[in-house]
């Protein structure tokens, strides 16, 4: 793709690596056969294609955002699944993600918008707060159709469709400390805590100690840490998720140099995402852009650990038909399709993969609450085509598609590590029971 900058817009970083990731573009549509949105919707500017258009005229005229292209960028799930198919390597996400950063910068929502985003940004990351929030959700559900009749208030809507019954109680496994592997050490970890997953289900992050505890490995939860970022960074709050990352970065690195580190585990596959992207969000610091590309290079899904050590043999062979689910920032984010599978066949699992797995299930961060028309129509076509193979449970690895998913399945959705650690000695998971 031919790109028109000026020799002064270019000396912006962020425009001249936007500019080379646009070049690489060829104009080919690849992308908008397995783009969610235009699937859904069919309209190209709700393709990566249009909105790689979008993005260029915008960057290379130098002016605000306005209504049309904050529209289509909006929607945009940020699943990656343009990544995977195109054959020229454009980089959508850094794309997409200096745009929405343009887009915070330069254009003011309605006011309706502008309160949720604020609240979501100031409520999600904290787990104190996003824990009292869903307690105060239980008041507010009653609302939920009232407040669906307005346009301007369907995510706050969505919100409250969302919230679970009943919060768990908060887990130890959240607290920093040092969880001890037996027997033989064969390895030692950080593990992330993270935000909203130790509300929703502390119960994977405790399976996930137990098991690889029982493995032999040490399982270090540091002081310090906290949400990855993922949730503003998504929403053009740059600043902010910088912050977030510096201060993982910093907790991560005094156990780096404390104790060393083997690997940076990390249960949710959205937040995994954004912790190997670190290197690249903060390059352009020098008092981090070292430090984070280390962080991100120790960063393994817990799949993608688990396959590099070898596993002994389950203690039982549950022979349960499992529907995996990969998540978009599993498979597209960080390329990890093969590792979920073969350690759940090797330990004992029957396992299917739904139709259009490259398809998003809607969840996609705080999507599911902004846009939740679309997202529900990706969810019910998501579960229509779990429903189909079969099997009797659900496995993924993200709290939001296990959320998303759990909203309109019939079949228990658990995490990955969970049906692990129970073949392994662990306890069943609590869905199952």
């Amino acid at each position: 793709m031919q790109t028109h900058f000026t020799p002064e817009q270019l000396a912006d970083p962020h425009v001249a690596e936007s500019e080379k990731i646009l070049r690489k573009c060829v104009h080919c549509g690849f992308c908008t056969a397995t783009c969610p949105t235009y699937v859904t919707l069919g309209n190209e500017l709700d393709s990566p294609r249009g909105r790689i258009y979008l993005i260029k005229d915008m960057l290379e005229g130098g002016r605000p955002a306005d209504r049309e292209i904050v529209t289509h960028i909006d929607r945009c799930l940020s699943c990656l699944s343009c990544m995977t198919t195109c054959p020229s390597g454009v980089n959508y996400m850094h794309l997409v993600d200096h745009a929405r950063a343009h887009i915070e910068q330069t254009y003011r929502r309605p006011l309706p918008d502008r309160l949720i985003r604020a609240v979501l940004a100031a409520v999600l990351p904290y787990p104190a707060r996003f824990r009292a929030a869903l307690k105060l959700a239980k008041l507010g559900k009653p609302f939920a159709g009232l407040f669906e009749r307005s346009a301007a208030l369907k995510p706050l809507a969505a919100m409250l469709r969302l919230a679970p019954a009943s919060v768990p109680r908060a887990s130890s496994a959240a607290s920093p400390g040092v969880h001890r592997g037996r027997g033989v050490k064969r390895g030692r970890v950080a593990i992330l805590t993270g935000c909203a997953q130790p509300v929703l289900d502390p119960g994977i992050n405790e399976a996930t100690i137990s098991l690889l505890n029982r493995l032999g490995v040490e399982v270090v939860v540091p002081p310090g840490e906290g949400c990855c970022g993922a949730l503003v960074h998504h929403m053009g709050r740059e600043e902010e998720a910088l912050a977030f990352a510096r201060r993982n970065v910093d907790a991560w690195t005094r156990q780096i140099d404390e104790g060393g580190l083997d690997a940076i585990v990390i249960t949710a596959s959205g937040c995994g995402t954004t912790i190997k992207d670190y290197g690249y969000m903060l390059r352009l610091d020098p008092a981090y852009s070292q430090k984070a590309a280390r962080v991100s290079a120790l960063a393994k899904d817990v799949t993608e650990y688990l396959d590099t050590l070898d596993l002994p043999e389950p203690a039982m062979k549950p022979g349960t038909v499992v529907a995996y689910h990969s998540a978009c920032s599993m498979q597209h984010g960080q390329k990890i399709t093969r590792q979920p599978k073969t350690l759940l066949a090797k330990a004992g699992f029957v396992v299917k993969e739904p139709r259009e797995g490259h398809l998003c299930c809607g969840s996609a961060g705080t999507y599911n609450i902004m846009q939740p028309e679309i997202s529900a129509k990706l969810r019910d076509r998501k579960v229509k085509n779990i429903s189909a193979t079969g099997a009797a449970v659900v496995a993924t690895g993200n709290i939001g598609c296990i959320t998303q998913i759990a909203s309109a399945a019939k079949l228990p959705v658990v995490h990955t590590v969970e049906l692990l650690d129970w073949a392994y000695g662990g306890a069943q998971p609590r869905q199952l029971q």
